[in-house]
C-alpha cells in the first residue's frame, strides 16, 4: 500500500550544475524513503550545455528510483538573449510553468504539496487547498513578493533553512514553522577512498596539506570569498605553512581569474588545482583527497542569515576538518574550536592563521574533523524528511 502522495513542485532545470538541483533531487529521494509516494514536477527546459556526466536525473545525482520525476511544458527561451536581457523571458517561462502547473494539479488530488517557491505555492493551493502546503523557505522576499510570502505563511507549514530566517517568517506571520537546514546523503560517503589512494588517483602529493572547496565560485552573483582565501594561503606561505588548493566547480572563468591571482601573489602554480565541474557522484572521491574543506563566505545578509550550505554538510560527512567564514548561518551547525575552525569573514590574516595552524597541527584536524563527522548524522537527509512527516502529520493536516 502506498503511503500519502506527496507533489514535490519545481521551477527548475533538472538535472542542474548548481547546488539547489543536488539538494531537490536528494530531499525528493528523503520524502520517499519517509514513506511518501513522491512525484517531483519540475519544468521542460533545455539541458545545460557539456554538463559532465548528465544522462538522466537519476544516474546523475546517484539516487534511487523511489520517486516519480515529470516535466511540464514551458516556453524557455531565457538561454536565447543576453544576460542583461533576461528579465522577460524569465518571468515568460515563469509564467508558463505556473499555467501548466495548475491544468496538470487539476486532474490530480495530492495528500501534501512540498515546494521552495513561494509563488508555486500560492497557486498550488488555490487549486488543491485541501493539500497539506509545505513551504521550504530559502530567503525572505521583498515588494509583492513580501506580500504574497506572508499570505502563503499564514496558510502552510514552514520549513526555513536558519533559526535566523525562522525569526524573521514570524513577523510576516508564520505560526507553524520548523527549522530544518539542509543536509547529506551519507551513503554518498559510505565507501571513500582512503586519502593517499584518492591523492594518487587525482596526481596530488601524498606529504602536502590540502585546502579544497566544492562548489561554483559564484552564488547570485555574488562571489564566495574565495579571493580571500587566496590571499590567506599566500600570507600563510609568507609565515612557512605553504598548502596546496584544490578546487572542484565553475565557472571556467571564475576558475581563470583566481589562478590569475594566485600567480600574481607569486604561489607555486603547481600547488592549485583546478578540475572544474564534475558529476555530483564523483565530489566525494574529491573530498576523500582533502585535509581541509574551506567555506570563506563574504558577510552578505544572504549568506549570513539564509544560506544552509550542502558543502558544509559534505565536507562533515567526508572527514574533512571544515575552515569557514564566522557567519551566524554556518555557527548555527558547526563551533568554533570544536567542530570547524571560524574566522571573520573577509579577514585574509585570519584566515591565515587558521590555515598555519591547521597545516602544522595534525591532531587538531583530526579533532576536528571527528567531531563534525559525529555531529553531521543529524543533518541527513532521511532524518531531515521523517523530522518533516512528523511535523505535517501532527499540525499541517487536510483543511476543510
Amino acid at each position: 500500500m502506498s503511503g500519502p502522495r506527496l507533489f514535490y513542485l519545481a521551477n527548475n532545470r533538472l538535472p542542474t550544475e548548481k547546488a539547489h538541483g543536488l539538494q531537490i533531487v536528494q530531499m525528493a529521494e528523503a520524502l520517499a524513503g519517509a514513506g511518501y509516494d513522491v512525484t517531483l514536477v519540475t519544468s521542460r527546459r533545455r539541458g545545460v550545455p557539456n554538463l559532465p556526466g548528465a544522462r538522466d536525473l537519476w544516474s546523475y545525482y546517484g539516487v534511487a528510483r523511489t520517486f516519480a520525476f515529470r516535466r511540464l511544458p514551458t516556453l524557455d527561451l531565457i538561454d536565447r538573449v543576453p544576460v542583461r536581457w533576461q528579465l522577460i523571458p524569465f518571468a515568460l517561462q515563469t509564467l508558463t510553468y505556473l499555467l501548466s502547473l495548475a491544468i496538470w494539479l487539476l486532474f490530480r488530488r495530492p495528500d501534501v504539496i512540498f515546494t521552495r517557491d513561494v509563488w508555486i505555492a500560492a497557486l498550488a493551493h488555490l487549486v488543491r487547498p485541501r493539500a497539506a502546503l509545505v513551504y521550504e523557505v530559502h530567503q525572505l522576499h521583498h515588494g509583492p513578493g513580501q506580500r504574497m510570502q506572508a499570505w502563503v505563511l499564514r496558510r502552510a507549514c514552514a520549513i526555513p533553512v536558519t533559526a535566523h530566517l525562522a525569526d524573521e517568517l514570524r513577523k510576516r506571520g508564520a505560526t507553524r514553522l520548523q527549522v530544518e537546514h539542509d543536509g547529506v546523503r551519507l551513503a554518498r560517503f559510505a565507501d571513500l577512498p582512503a586519502r593517499a589512494e584518492a591523492r594518487a588517483a587525482l596526481g596530488l602529493p601524498l606529504e602536502a596539506v590540502v585546502l579544497g572547496y566544492v562548489g561554483q565560485v559564484h552564488t547570485m552573483r555574488m562571489g564566495k570569498g574565495l579571493d580571500t582565501l587566496i590571499d590567506a594561503v599566500a600570507l600563510a606561505a609568507e609565515n612557512g605553512a605553504a598548502v596546496d588548493l584544490l578546487l572542484v566547480g565553475g565557472p571556467q572563468a571564475g576558475i581563470d581569474a583566481l589562478r590569475a591571482q594566485w600567480i600574481a601573489l607569486g604561489l607555486d602554480p603547481a600547488r592549485l588545482r583546478a578540475v572544474g565541474q564534475v558529476p555530483p557522484g564523483d565530489v566525494p572521491r574529491y573530498l576523500a583527497a582533502m585535509d581541509v574543506g574551506v567555506m570563506p563566505l563574504p558577510w552578505t545578509e544572504h549568506f549570513a542569515y539564509y544560506a544552509s550550505a550542502i558543502k558544509l554538510f559534505e565536507y562533515m560527512a567526508a572527514g574533512c576538518t571544515v575552515l569557514a567564514s564566522d557567519l551566524p548561518s554556518t555557527a548555527e551547525v558547526v563551533r568554533d574550536g570544536e567542530s570547524a575552525l571560524l574566522c571573520p569573514p573577509g579577514n585574509a590574516a585570519a584566515f591565515a592563521d587558521a590555515i598555519a595552524r591547521l597545516a602544522t597541527d595534525a591532531d587538531l584536524r583530526e579533532q576536528l574533523a571527528d567531531q563534525a563527522r559525529r555531529d553531521v548524522a543529524h543533518y541527513t537527509w532521511d532524518a531531515r524528511a521523517a523530522r518533516i512527516r512528523a511535523f505535517v502529520e501532527a499540525g499541517c493536516g487536510s483543511r476543510s
